[in-house]
C-alpha cells in the first residue's frame, strides 16, 4: 500500500502580468521527508515557497495536505510555517517574547503555557541560555534557531525554510542541516527553498528541480 503524501500540488499555475511563473506545475511530498526546491535564480523558488504559504494566489491549480484539499490562505489550521531567509525576529522583544507573542495573542495560550513550550523548544535547540536575549545581542546560527523555534511552536504540520544557509559560515550551516535531520526523526515534513546544491543534497530525501518552462 503506497504511503500518502503529506502535501501535494496539482496544476498550479501563477502569473504576473504576462509571464507566467509557475505553469501547471506538480509537487508531491512524502510524510516525514525533507523535500529541497532548487533552481537558478528568478526561475520561482520563492514563488512556489509563496503560494505554499498563502502569501501568493494562484490562477488555476490544488492544493491537498494528507489527501485532503486545503486553500493555502486560510491559516487557521497552521499547516505550514516558514523560517524566513531574514529570520523577521521582532528586535524590541527579547528571545522568549518573540516565541510567545503568537501563541498568547492569535492561539490564545496562556503566558505561562506559552512559556513553557517556548522553553522546551529553546532547550531542544540548545539556545536556552539566550532566552531573555535581544536578537541584536545573538549571533546568526543562533538567530536562525530562534526563527524555527517561533514557527514550531505553532506547531505546523509543514516547515519551510527560505535560504536557511545563506547568511551561515560553514559551521552554523552544518548546525542548521543536523537541525534539519534531528526534526525528521520527530516526523516533521520540510521544504526547504535554497541555492546551495551541496547542503540540499545533505538533507534531502527529494530534490525538486525548478526551470523555466515549468
Amino acid at each position: 500500500m503506497n504511503k500518502q503524501p503529506k502535501l501535494q500540488l496539482k496544476n498550479v499555475t501563477k502569473t504576473f502580468g504576462t509571464k507566467v511563473v509557475l505553469d501547471c506545475l506538480n509537487l508531491s511530498v512524502e510524510t516525514g521527508s525533507i523535500l529541497s526546491i532548487v533552481g537558478p535564480s528568478g526561475v520561482g523558488k520563492t514563488t512556489l515557497l509563496r503560494t505554499i504559504l498563502g502569501l501568493e494566489k494562484v490562477d488555476r491549480g490544488q492544493f491537498f495536505l494528507d489527501g485532503i484539499a486545503f486553500t493555502p490562505q486560510d491559516h487557521s489550521q497552521n499547516n505550514v510555517g516558514i523560517v524566513f531567509q531574514d529570520y523577521r525576529l521582532f528586535p524590541n522583544l527579547s528571545v522568549m517574547d518573540n516565541l510567545i507573542l503568537a501563541p498568547v495573542r492569535v492561539q490564545k495560550k496562556s503566558s505561562i503555557q506559552a512559556q513553557q513550550e517556548a522553553q522546551n523548544l529553546l532547550d531542544l535547540l540548545q539556545i536556552s541560555e539566550q532566552a531573555q536575549q535581544y536578537p541584536f545581542q545573538l549571533s546568526g546560527g543562533q538567530k536562525q534557531r530562534v526563527a524555527i523555534a517561533r514557527s514550531l511552536i505553532l506547531r505546523p504540520k509543514i516547515l519551510c525554510y527560505d535560504e536557511p544557509t545563506s547568511a551561515l559560515d560553514s559551521q552554523n550551516r552544518q548546525q542548521v542541516a543536523n537541525l534539519l535531520q534531528q526534526f525528521q526523526k520527530l516526523s516533521m515534513t520540510q521544504l526547504v527553498v535554497t541555492h546551495d546544491l551541496d547542503f540540499a543534497r545533505q538533507v534531502s530525501d527529494q530534490m525538486f528541480e525548478l526551470r523555466s518552462e515549468q
